[in-house]
């Protein structure tokens, strides 16, 4: 799995160059401040690539003296830092719609720029989508981050490519500073949105119901032998989940036999969610609380 993200950072990277290249040809030829905000946009997705696949190569280290747990939450760390390179940048587009509103002036050869502007997009939208799935089947938020921001990259794309048009078509100038206010508007809360996921993730913060809800049931449905189980704590770190809880059993049950539960109980859920490190603590029936995951008969 490492290799295989590895190979995704590293293919990022190389189609944000590409997208940037056809941006600042397409900003270039045509002169449009909207197609040098969007180009600007796309020197962060350069940033993000590199510093994603840091991320990648760093969170996929085995557990060490220093990280018991592992270095899955350096996957964290750089979306984060990409949310706070995109919300600066939306800052920078800000101030150039802001320069292009008080001297708007006419564009060179707008309709090249925006086939330029549109192959990008294309590109953009391909590998966005790459991402999203391999982030997805991968348990990676620093994938999924990049391709959320490709993507975002790309409803960007299709709505300058369509103002930019009307620019010659209405002879208003100024709707390309307006283009580059909206540019940057898109980016600030593509940023919010993935530095608040991502500091989630470093907070420990639970995952979704739906989750959770699945885990309690694999426990309920798999510690046959059991009384209850209690106090369940439940997290992720990139693409691992860590899971802990007290499985109360019959005071007169061997040891072995309660070990067998929890092995059982263990498999099941590793079945479920792939990686996962699990802490069963397990406990006579006395100390039963009779609330938590009650155990089927």
């Amino acid at each position: 799995m490492s290799s295989s993200k590895n190979r995704f950072g590293l293919a990022s990277l190389a189609v944000a160059v590409i997208a940037f290249a056809l941006k600042y040809l397409a900003w270039r030829v045509s002169g449009s401040d909207a197609l040098l905000s969007d180009a600007m946009e796309t020197v962060i997705n350069i940033a993000a690539a590199i510093g994603a696949l840091w991320a990648l190569s760093f969170a996929d280290r085995p557990p060490d003296e220093n990280h018991t747990y592992g270095h899955g939450k350096a996957e964290y760390l750089s979306a984060v830092m990409e949310g706070v390179l995109v919300i600066l940048t939306a800052i920078g587009i800000a101030d150039i719609a802001w320069r292009a509103w008080h001297d708007p002036h006419p564009l060179r050869a707008p309709w090249l720029g925006i086939a330029f502007n549109a192959a990008a997009g294309g590109v953009n939208l391909v590998w966005g989508l790459t991402l999203r799935r391999a982030g997805r089947r991968h348990r990676s938020p620093a994938l999924s981050a990049s391709g959320t921001h490709v993507l975002s990259d790309v409803w960007t794309t299709v709505a300058l490519v369509t103002g930019v048009a009307l620019i010659p078509l209405t002879g208003w100038e100024r709707l390309d500073s307006v283009l580059s206010a909206l540019v940057a508007f898109n980016v600030l809360r593509m940023g919010f949105g993935m530095t608040r996921q991502s500091i989630g993730g470093l907070m420990d913060e639970a995952p979704d119901a739906e989750t959770v809800e699945l885990v309690r049931a694999v426990i309920a449905e798999t510690a046959e032998g059991a009384i209850e189980a209690h106090d369940l704590r439940f997290r992720r770190a990139a693409d691992t989940s860590f899971i802990e809880f007290h499985l109360v059993v019959p005071g007169a049950m061997t040891v072995q036999d309660a070990h067998t539960i929890c092995d059982r109980v263990e498999h099941a859920l590793r079945r479920q969610l792939g990686r996962a490190l699990i802490h069963i603590h397990v406990e006579p029936e006395e100390k039963a609380k009779h609330s938590g995951v009650l155990v089927l008969p």
